[in-house]
């Protein structure tokens, strides 16, 4: 089993990911967990993939916002705009707070059906370069990741995706970058409108968000609404993950829960796990050694990073 976590260093992660899938799958074990019940989630940004010097949706969004900006000089005069056009989304939130930020952030595709969203958002993936790496943003995801992905698939486990980014926009490419279906991915979603467009029936995005930004509490309520089952592994790496990995570690099986440690600046990058909505909450390292929940080191646990630059997860695993 472990020599399927190449890209693992031996370590007591590694350990712990070997000892639990051990314990969890193991019909001999006091701690055995049935197939059905074998579910894990996991965050995105900053967990499967790359979400340093921003999360890969707020290019993306930026991009649309400057396009908008340029056809309407009033919008463009807006200081949370110019904050979010110059990819300062600490300055937008400090001048405007978070709830003018999203409303900011949910016009930029406003208008525009689901279906050619999707289309748009994994076509702009395809070539959209990361700032410092030179690669398109779809080519940093963890490869360690995704050997824990495969290990836990292979071991009949169910994966779930559970994002605070935009849940159509993560959709588009979970299935080509991670092996998981669309249907399992759980994320902020904005508000939809019912529309017949030439004998078609369309859904039309419309600008403001379906409910709460999918971060902190609204993880582990839409993990109940999405997927009805509670997870026995969670993986995370901001204090916006703390709820859902709670969930999972106060649950009746046992529980493994990964906490990502971005501290890698020459590979990756380095920086605190502190949570977008909620800047004042603990941070998740102090939880996660007060909880005794496992921490994963990039700069120690990880002998890759990213997949080789030739591409595509199945070429890399």
């Amino acid at each position: 089993m472990a020599a399927s976590l190449v890209s693992w260093r031996d370590g007591s992660a590694k350990r712990a990911i070997r000892d639990f899938i051990g314990t969890v799958t193991n019909p001999e074990s006091a701690g055995f967990v049935p197939v059905r019940q074998r579910v894990a989630v996991f965050d995105n940004d900053g967990t499967l993939w790359c979400e340093q010097p921003g999360a890969v949706q707020g290019f993306f969004i930026m991009q649309r916002l400057r396009s908008l900006a340029l056809r309407d000089p009033e919008l463009g005069q807006d200081p949370t705009v110019q904050a979010l056009v110059d990819g300062d989304l600490t300055g937008a939130l400090e001048v405007s707070g978070v709830g003018r930020v999203l409303a900011k952030i949910a016009i930029a595709h406003a208008g525009i059906t689901t279906d050619d969203f999707a289309v748009e958002a994994a076509a702009w993936l395809e070539s959209a370069q990361h700032p410092r790496f030179g690669r398109p943003f779809r080519d940093l995801t963890y490869q360690p990741m995704l050997e824990l992905l495969d290990l836990l698939r292979s071991h009949k486990f169910r994966v779930f995706v559970v994002t605070g980014g935009g849940v159509e926009f993560v959709r588009a490419v979970s299935d080509d970058l991670y092996g998981i279906p669309s249907d399992d991915v759980v994320g902020t979603s904005v508000e939809v409108e019912f529309q017949r467009i030439e004998g078609r029936i369309a859904l039309v995005r419309q600008p403001r968000f379906h409910g709460s930004p999918n971060e902190g509490v609204p993880k582990t309520v839409n993990i109940q609404s999405h997927i009805g089952r509670r997870p026995i592994l969670a993986a995370g790496n901001t204090a916006g993950d703390r709820e859902m990995l709670e969930y999972a570690h106060t649950g009746t099986h046992p529980s493994l829960c990964l906490v990502i440690e971005h501290d890698d600046p020459d590979r990756e990058y380095a920086y605190p796990g502190a949570s977008v909505t909620d800047p004042t909450a603990e941070p998740v390292q102090v939880t996660a050694a007060r909880l005794g929940w496992t921490s994963v080191s990039i700069k120690n646990d990880w002998l890759n990073v990213f997949p080789p630059p030739a591409g595509r997860r199945d070429a890399a695993v």
